[in-house]
């Protein structure tokens, strides 16, 4: 997850969520999955701004490309915060099914009928 200015213009947004992509590509990681939040706003100030523009970013990767991502994402001027979480098996399969539209595994008591 990627919090931006939110002082970037529209074009600026999208070019910078680019470049954090092609970084990710160029070092030999797979984009799974994005997803644009837009602007929203904070539960405290931060750097003096109440709202940033949040990006989330689901990637594979092999090897030492978190520690080099996270040198480049502190070099960013307009990256506010960022974090970077290691999914487990149960996480991937989950995000897997939300990306496609799957419903739960589990069936909802609610809509079923028994029979007395």
């Amino acid at each position: 997850m990627v919090i931006f200015t939110p002082i970037l213009s529209n074009e600026e947004f999208k070019a910078a969520t680019k470049n954090l992509k092609k970084y990710i590509t160029d070092n030999e990681g797979e984009i799974v999955g994005e997803d644009t939040w837009g602007l929203r706003s904070f539960a405290y100030p931060i750097d003096k701004k109440t709202t940033g523009l949040y990006y989330i970013m689901e990637y594979k990767s092999a090897g030492t490309l978190n520690a080099k991502f996270q040198i480049q994402m502190n070099r960013d001027e307009s990256i506010m915060r960022f974090m970077i979480t290691s999914l487990d098996k149960h996480a991937v399969e989950y995000n897997a099914r939300k990306r496609s539209g799957e419903k739960s595994s589990k069936p909802n008591s609610s809509t079923e009928k028994t029979e007395a």
